[in-house]
């Protein structure tokens, strides 16, 4: 039986999941452009109308004005089409590193996605054209510094309007190359952009949209992966299981810290007969999970609706109304939702990481982890004086965690005049998007290496001839983990295992909570 080729991720008038950006984003389903005859005349409609403006003389911002604090600058018919190349090309002065494949796929995709409402005045071919390099991976070479988050991710989007247009560089086939060389390749001419066409894809949210589509689905991830890592530490250290009753919790019902904790329940077998307590109430790190990962999983359900209506919207100026004949001057590029968001899923993730790298704190500790080694070290007692287990890994998550939390300062609130004071208040979206990357980053390193650590911990209980059978699910865990990362026994350098670990979590290599 052969496997089916995956649906085609179809770009038009139906909405686009986070989902299916991140699938789009890894390569794991093509795309393709609504191709009905209707949707297709409509689309071009707005290219005509603009046109007929332009028969009429009038007066369309960005496309008989200049830009910005420019736009009483009036251009002159004969000069009206070398004013798109002007823009990429003048806001070509992106820094910083550049955005990695899986995040230039995000961009392309929340920037065509944002193109066919068919609000924006371009033509079907430049649809056409961005489904093109998405479809062949053909990717700009996008500096992810100079963006103040409106009128839109102005500097960055230019390296898409450019490559399409044939200008600068993009990575296809492995290879990093000039746009043209590629386009000629394919046998493609380069688009030559229409008046609005370079502010229709410049002049919106992409950037931050789809930066902020990967980071909800890591952050979604990283929820149930610290569920999990709880439910280990809390074998490890013979924590009470009752912790997390399903009584307790209807007293209390925020309904992600009540997912949370019959996560837990489900992953400890909480109704089987528990073992005799060390203590009535365990420490806040372990009692209090729900209450900690709980935030998160409630906030990610309006997290949500912040992104996908931001990524379902028209978010360029001017808006262009075909059918009634009107251009809408506004501010939709303002990528205020994106920025709140992001700064409020950075405070999110921080606490997740300040959560494991307390257990860890534990683990380590011979004063509080009830009977474990030193530092979770597996040596022998005639060798235990030398050997440092999981010492300098707890230093290490230590310090990444400082600089999650370190990373939480708003962006949004370092709004900016710039421009001539045109672009007075901005939303600085990208620059929090990019932070919620950041503190995933590190959140994901302190998970590496407490996941790493608690296995460590359940294969030390488990020498005990006195310890309960592991849980079902957790002796499942623990066995996959084991193929990974052995025992520590003898000291050794663990910087391959956590960089494994952390390929691991990227892939969503572990089957979680539903």
């Amino acid at each position: 039986m052969t496997n089916q080729a995956p649906e085609p991720i179809i770009f038009g008038e139906r909405p686009l999941s986070i989902e299916e950006v991140l699938a789009l984003s890894n390569r794991q389903r093509p795309t393709a452009l609504q191709s009905d005859k209707d949707y297709r005349q409509r689309i071009a409609k707005g290219a005509q109308f603009l046109d007929s403006l332009l028969d009429k003389e009038g007066v369309i911002y960005g496309v008989t004005t200049g830009y910005g604090d420019s736009c009483v600058v009036a251009v002159p018919l004969q000069h009206v089409e070398a004013l798109p190349r002007h823009l990429y090309t003048f806001h070509g002065c992106g820094l910083g590193k550049l955005l990695d494949a899986q995040a230039t796929r995000a961009v392309l995709a929340a920037r065509l996605r944002s193109l066919c409402h068919g609000v924006s005045g371009v033509r079907v071919e430049l649809l056409e054209r961005l489904q093109a390099f998405l479809d062949h991976d053909i990717l700009p070479l996008i500096p992810e510094e100079g963006s103040v988050g409106a009128s839109g991710d102005l500097t960055p989007l230019s390296y898409v309007a450019a490559t399409l247009s044939g200008e600068r560089d993009v990575m296809f086939n492995g290879e990093r190359r000039p746009s043209a060389d590629v386009h000629r390749q394919l046998g493609w001419d380069p688009l030559v952009l229409r008046p609005k066409e370079a502010l229709a894809l410049m002049n919106g949210t992409a950037v931050m949209t789809g930066l902020a589509c990967l980071a909800f689905a890591r952050a979604d991830y990283l929820l149930k992966l610290a569920t999990r890592i709880t439910a280990l530490n809390v074998v490890a250290l013979q924590g009470n299981p009752e912790h997390f009753d399903e009584r307790l919790f209807a007293a209390k019902p925020h309904p992600g810290q009540m997912q949370v904790a019959a996560w837990l329940r489900k992953d400890l077998a909480i109704d089987a007969p528990t073992a005799p307590l060390h203590r009535l109430q365990d420490r806040y790190s372990l009692r209090c999970a729900p209450h900690v990962l709980g935030v998160l999983a409630d906030s990610l359900n309006w997290l949500r609706g912040f992104i996908e209506i931001e990524l379902n919207s028209a978010n360029d100026n001017p808006i262009i109304d075909a059918e009634a004949e009107r251009v809408l001057h506004g501010g939709h590029f303002y990528g205020g939702h994106i920025a709140f968001a992001m700064d409020s899923l950075k405070n999110l993730v921080a606490n997740v990481a300040d959560l494991l790298d307390r257990q860890l704190a534990l683990l380590v500790d011979e004063r509080y982890n009830h009977g474990l080694p030193s530092n979770l070290s597996g040596a022998a007692a005639d060798r235990a004086m030398i050997n440092h287990g999981f010492k300098a890994v707890q230093i290490g998550t230590s310090a990444w965690t400082a600089e999650a939390l370190k990373n939480t300062m708003p962006a949004s609130v370092f709004s900016r005049s710039t421009e001539c004071h045109n672009q007075d208040k901005v939303s600085m979206g990208t620059i929090a998007a990019r932070d919620a990357i950041r503190v995933l980053e590190l959140t994901e390193q302190v998970a590496a290496a407490a996941l790493i650590a608690a296995n460590q911990g359940v294969w030390l209980r488990s020498r005990d001839t006195e310890a309960r059978p592991l849980p079902p699910v957790l002796a499942a865990m623990h066995a996959q983990l084991r193929e990974d990362f052995p025992p520590v026994i003898e000291d050794r350098a663990l910087e391959g295992e956590l960089r494994l670990c952390l390929k691991r979590i990227a892939d969503q290599h572990w089957r979680l909570h539903a």
